[in-house]
């Protein structure tokens, strides 16, 4: 059974992804459960800090695919599953009024980088794996999720994450931008960068996001039409394709179409 547990600790909150049998791979229900979770936690001020780990070994493994075929087979449930489903947990974990902390173990690829990304910092294993492999499955990264990995690492390293869909380990991760430490334990590296964050001053901590935020460059806000644009692949037999073969476990024969 998916889900997401809390446990807290004097001011440090532990976020758990678990999906046994998955990899952690997201289930609909798990990131609804992140949005709410992460929505509670950023009114708890009692608070200094929350740690995002997985379970038994792993960080987790992207979006539930198994759930497609029946809750993103449409453009329609398409948009729907990426603008108000992953989105919103995603901002929920990016505008937390606490810091956060990716502990990253194992397998985080997909949508579980998606959360990783929207983490604050994010520690390693030396032997934890990185990628965003969908060009496998025949459909493009949702623009509210590729705007993360872009502040991360900017467009030339995006785009061959993107365009290779290559796995790759923690310290190419971490020349390209998307860790800041890796080392051999990161359960109590993470504990102790948390226990320096929760031993700083909680509003300083918190204005230092929001200036951050706020002083980093952004892009105009796409419109309606380029989000329907964005989407449109999930109409494309590409998508289908892909999909099927990787439930299939087989190999997807793309024609562009």
């Amino acid at each position: 059974m998916s889900e997401i547990r809390l446990v807290t600790s004097g001011a440090i909150a532990t976020v758990t992804l678990s999906n046994p049998g998955k990899l952690n791979a997201i289930s609909i229900a798990m990131w609804d459960a992140l949005a709410k979770l992460f929505t509670q936690l950023s009114q708890e001020e009692q608070l200094r800090c929350v740690i995002v780990r997985g379970e038994q070994g792993n960080f987790a493994a992207g979006a539930d695919i198994e759930e497609f075929p029946a809750q993103r087979g449409t453009m329609e449930q398409g948009i729907a599953y990426h603008r108000d489903t992953i989105a919103h947990a995603l901002d929920a974990i990016g505008d937390c009024l606490h810091p956060t902390i990716a502990a990253i173990e194992g397998v985080c690829v997909g949508g579980g980088l998606e959360i990783a990304c929207a983490c604050d910092l994010r520690i390693a294993a030396p032997d934890a794996r990185f990628g965003i492999p969908i060009n496998r499955l025949g459909f493009a990264l949702a623009p509210d999720e590729l705007r993360r990995l872009l502040q991360l690492v900017g467009g030339a390293t995006a785009l061959e994450i993107l365009l290779e869909g290559r796995i790759f380990a923690a310290a190419e991760a971490q020349q390209k931008g998307l860790l800041h430490r890796v080392v051999d334990n990161v359960p109590d590296e993470a504990q102790a960068s948390a226990q320096r964050i929760a031993r700083g001053a909680p509003l300083a901590a918190r204005l230092h996001k929001q200036l951050i935020r706020r002083l980093t460059a952004q892009a105009s806000p796409l419109s309606e039409q380029e989000y329907g644009a964005a989407f449109a692949i999930l109409g494309s037999q590409d998508y289908h394709e892909g999909v099927q073969s990787f439930l299939n476990k087989g190999t997807p024969a793309f024609t562009g179409k």
